[in-house]
C-alpha cells in the first residue's frame, strides 16, 4: 500500500513540475512594472527580470535608488519615481506606464513595496504607526491595482502581490500582519473576478530575509526609541526587564534571517514567466517548514508552540 502512495505523489509531483515548467513565449515584448525597486526583493527581480529580456518598468522611492539601479542594468529598463502614499504620484506613475506600453497594455505588475513598523508589541506603537503601514502595505497597494487595473486586462497579465507569512499566521507585528492579512484577501477577490478576463494573480509569502526592513541595526534602533516613547503606565505594566528580554529576542532573530533573496524573487519571476502560475507561493524554509504547517494546527496548539518562550510582563496575572 505505502508503495502505491508514494508512486502516485510522485507522479503528482512529476506533473506538476512539467506543468509548471511551461514558460510564456515572446517574453521580450512584455512589459513589467514592479514598486518597492530601491533596494531588496524589488531590485534584485528589476535587474533577474532584464537579464532574461523583459520590458522592466522599476518604481523607486528616491532618485538615488533609480539611478543606481539603471546603472547595474540594460538600456531597457527604465525608472520612475513612484510615493506609493500618494494618489498624485500614483496617478502619474499610472500615465507614465500607459505611455510606455501602448496598446500592448501592462503583462505584469508586482506590488512588492513594503515597510515594517518597530519591532515591538501593539500597544507600544502610536496611531501614525499604524496608519504609515497600512498606506504602504495596502492602502497603496490597492489604489495602484486599480489604476492599472485596466493595462493589465488588456494584455491577459499577472499580477503578483507580495504579502508575508505573516498575512498566513498572525503572532507579531499586529499592524504589519493586519496589512498583510488585507493583502491576501484583496488578492484572492480580485483573482476570483478577473479570471473570466484571462489576468491570473499570485501571491508570494516570504519568510525571515535580510533586506532594508530587517536590517538590524535600525531595527534595534527604531525599537528602542519605541520603548522610551511608551508612556509610564505602559512601561510599568511590562517592565524594563520584558523589555530586555525581548531586545535580545529580536536581534537574535533578525540575525537568523535568511540572505538568499533569489528565493522569493525566483517566486516572483515564475508567477510572471509560467504559462501556469501558482495562486501562492511560499518562499524560504522557515514558511514552507514551520510556519505554513503551523497555520494548520488549531489555534490553541499554535498558540502554545508561538508563544512558550515570551517572558511574562511585570504585572502579568
Amino acid at each position: 500500500m505505502w508503495l502505491s502512495v508514494a508512486a502516485l505523489v510522485g507522479l503528482y509531483y512529476l506533473l506538476r513540475w512539467y506543468w509548471e515548467r511551461q514558460v510564456v513565449s515572446h517574453l521580450q515584448d512584455k512589459y513589467v512594472f514592479i514598486t518597492g525597486c530601491d533596494s531588496g526583493f524589488g531590485n534584485l527581480l528589476a535587474r533577474q527580470l532584464d537579464l532574461r529580456g523583459l520590458r522592466v518598468l522599476a518604481a523607486c522611492l528616491t532618485e538615488e535608488g533609480a539611478q543606481q539601479l539603471r546603472g547595474q542594468t540594460s538600456d531597457r529598463l527604465e525608472t520612475v519615481i513612484l510615493d506609493i502614499t500618494k494618489t498624485e504620484s500614483i496617478s502619474l506613475a499610472a500615465q507614465w506606464v500607459k505611455e510606455r506600453v501602448g496598446d500592448r497594455g501592462l503583462w505584469g505588475l508586482v506590488n512588492n513595496a513594503g515597510i515594517f513598523h518597530p519591532h515591538c508589541y501593539s500597544e507600544w506603537l502610536k496611531m501614525e504607526d499604524y496608519m504609515d503601514v497600512l498606506k504602504v502595505n495596502l492602502i497603496g497597494l490597492i489604489e495602484l491595482t486599480v489604476s492599472m487595473l485596466p493595462l493589465v486586462r488588456r494584455a491577459r497579465g499577472r499580477i503578483v502581490n507580495v504579502s508575508s507569512i505573516l498575512g498566513r499566521i498572525a503572532f507579531f507585528g499586529g499592524v504589519y500582519c493586519s496589512s498583510k492579512y488585507g493583502v491576501e484577501a484583496f488578492s484572492d477577490v480580485l483573482r476570483r473576478e478577473l479570471q473570466h478576463f484571462g489576468v491570473k494573480i499570485s501571491i508570494v509569502e516570504p519568510g525571515y530575509f535580510r533586506t532594508g526592513m530587517t536590517e538590524s541595526q535600525r531595527c534595534l534602533e527604531k525599537l528602542k526609541q519605541a520603548w522610551e516613547e511608551v508612556p509610564v503606565h505602559i512601561k510599568e505594566a511590562y517592565g524594563q526587564k520584558f523589555f530586555d528580554t525581548h531586545y535580545d529576542g529580536v536581534k537574535q532573530g533578525l540575525l537568523k534571517c535568511s540572505t538568499n533573496l533569489n528565493l522569493v524573487t525566483d517566486c516572483m519571476e515564475h508567477a510572471l514567466t509560467s504559462v501556469h502560475p501558482r495562486t501562492r507561493y511560499s518562499a524560504g524554509w522557515d514558511s514552507l517548514f514551520f510556519f505554513i504547517p503551523l497555520s494548520y494546527l488549531p489555534t490553541s496548539l499554535s498558540d502554545y508552540i508561538l508563544t512558550r518562550s515570551w517572558p511574562k510582563p511585570a504585572q502579568a496575572v
